[in-house]
């Protein structure tokens, strides 16, 4: 995420300011990645492919960065696809820019290292409800937590990021609107 201090002020000009339609890939999978992207307006959503059938992982939002961030440090081909939801304006970073900026600002460098252990927590408690939880349940949590998701993501992405079908997805609406 750019915060607006300072340092990040001083490094505007290495960003790369875009305005992307729906349903843009920015990264396929197994691809290298060497962008970063920050979202200033927008959805992407990560995903990868299993037998044909596409697997969301998540969503990112306004003030949200992502990349293949195993790709991205490692050059090892990508895990997921990015793409967008809905039209976007981003701002992209290259690698080298990216690196020139942590070389020279011990400051950002630690807001990163604080970032990516934010998302690691994020990570494991996304892959514990994933084991632990049921569909149902982490709708649920959806609905509570981030009902912004249900209004701006269409169902059948809804659906492949809980790991269910389209059809069971109406199934749980239906019998949470009937509890209402």
């Amino acid at each position: 995420m750019i915060v607006e201090t300072t340092d990040w002020n001083k490094f505007k000009y290495l960003f790369k300011r875009q305005d992307i339609p729906a349903k843009t890939m920015l990264l396929l999978e197994g691809e290298i990645s060497n962008n970063v992207y920050f979202i200033e307006k927008g959805c992407l959503r990560t995903w990868f492919n299993n037998d044909g059938n596409d697997i969301t992982t998540q969503f990112f939002f306004e003030g949200d960065s992502v990349s293949s961030i195993e790709s991205f440090r490692t050059n090892q081909p990508s895990l997921f696809s990015i793409e967008s939801i809905e039209p976007c304006i981003i701002q992209t970073i290259s690698k080298k820019d990216f690196q020139f900026i942590l070389d020279n600002s011990p400051d950002i460098k630690m807001e990163l290292e604080k970032h990516i252990y934010r998302r690691l927590v994020y990570c494991q408690k996304l892959l514990l409800s994933h084991i632990k939880d049921s569909p149902q349940k982490r709708y649920e949590e959806i609905l509570n937590l981030r009902p912004d998701i249900i209004k701006r993501i269409p169902q059948h992405y809804i659906a492949s990021y809980l790991g269910i079908t389209k059809v069971h997805l109406s199934r749980i609406k239906s019998k949470l609107a009937r509890k209402e």
